[in-house]
């Protein structure tokens, strides 16, 4: 049954947030490199923490997603070009910030065929290059399993690979209509299958709240460790506006304490889960607890540059 919107959240999803100058500077920063986070485009209930530790999860590849999944905040529709010049950009904001560890997200670009994938290499490959010290995760979208799209971020050499679950099977349809459960398992196996040898750690999250059961989370969580996924994260479900689905149940803290134990059970090396965490929520923190001590770095090879605007990878089918 719905929770009604009218109802007030329990004690322990009240967040106080934090307007200090390290707030204010990110935000600026930025505004002016013309950059997208994805802590104020999905409205997420940690940025005050966050941008006053000045820290931020990087949005690229735009503002508009080609997907309309009934739980995300961020703007649909059809989006513009590629902005080349938005590696560039970020890489200037990392080194103003002096960023130890970097997460890096998108939009959904489903209008080309390789996802948007290049600009995730060209953010790597900058970075590696002129930050040699700073770690990188990046959380994709699925690229529609166009497995040459993620073999292409892998080629990059990422610290963590990131590809969110987000719900459990039988609510695909209706929390994430565009996608398939199976295909993000798929994402997550091929993904630590194409690291090989490298150090590079996958992980992947789901929110709780939406009308799934105990047993159905156990069973996901025990569904994604069959990949060799190495970090999960598991967060209460907020609900961004009344345009978006509703809240179904609102877990007690004891609850997400239940099932980080369980998942560590199951042979997690990490599991960050409470009910204000989000993907990219204490990034660092989670790899660093992951491999028990600072290894991150370990992917310091500094990727090929290519031209991808000869058309590398093409468009998709009735977008050239």
């Amino acid at each position: 049954m719905p929770i009604d919107p009218k109802e007030r959240r329990p004690e322990w999803l009240k967040v106080k947030i934090n307007v200090g100058e390290n707030y204010r500077e990110v935000k600026r920063l930025m505004r002016e490199n013309e950059l997208h986070t994805v802590c104020e485009e999905a409205h997420c209930p940690n940025i005050g923490e966050c941008f006053e530790n000045r820290t931020a999860t990087f949005l690229i590849l735009g503002n508009v997603c080609t997907r309309s999944c009934s739980f995300c905040a961020i703007g649909t529709g059809r989006p513009g070009p590629l902005d080349w010049e938005e590696p560039a950009r970020l890489l200037q904001t990392v080194q103003t910030l002096k960023l130890k560890h970097v997460v890096i997200t998108s939009v959904n670009r489903d209008e080309r065929k390789d996802g948007g994938a290049p600009i995730f290499y060209e953010c790597v490959r900058l970075i590696r290059e002129q930050c040699p010290g700073t770690s990188i995760e990046l959380l994709i979208p699925d690229f529609k399993g166009d497995y040459d799209a993620l073999k292409l971020v892998m080629d990059a050499g990422p610290d963590i690979l990131n590809h969110n679950t987000e719900t459990v099977p039988r609510l695909y349809r209706t929390v994430r209509p565009q996608a398939k459960y199976d295909r993000t398992l798929e994402l997550l196996r091929r993904a630590k299958e194409m690291a090989g040898d490298r150090a590079i750690m996958t992980k992947t999250g789901i929110m709780i709240g939406v009308g799934e059961t105990w047993d159905e989370i156990l069973q996901t969580m025990r569904d994604i460790r069959d990949q060799q996924t190495d970090i999960m994260t598991i967060g209460q479900y907020l609900r961004p506006s009344l345009e978006h689905m509703a809240v179904e149940k609102y877990y007690h803290p004891d609850e997400f304490a239940a099932l980080k134990r369980l998942g560590l059970q199951m042979g997690f090396k990490y599991v960050e889960s409470g009910p204000l965490v989000r993907s990219s929520y204490h990034a660092h923190e989670q790899a660093q607890q992951a491999e028990g001590v600072l290894t991150l770095n370990a992917q310091t090879a500094v990727p090929p540059a290519r031209d991808f605007r000869k058309g590398i990878i093409p468009l998709a089918v009735g977008q050239r």
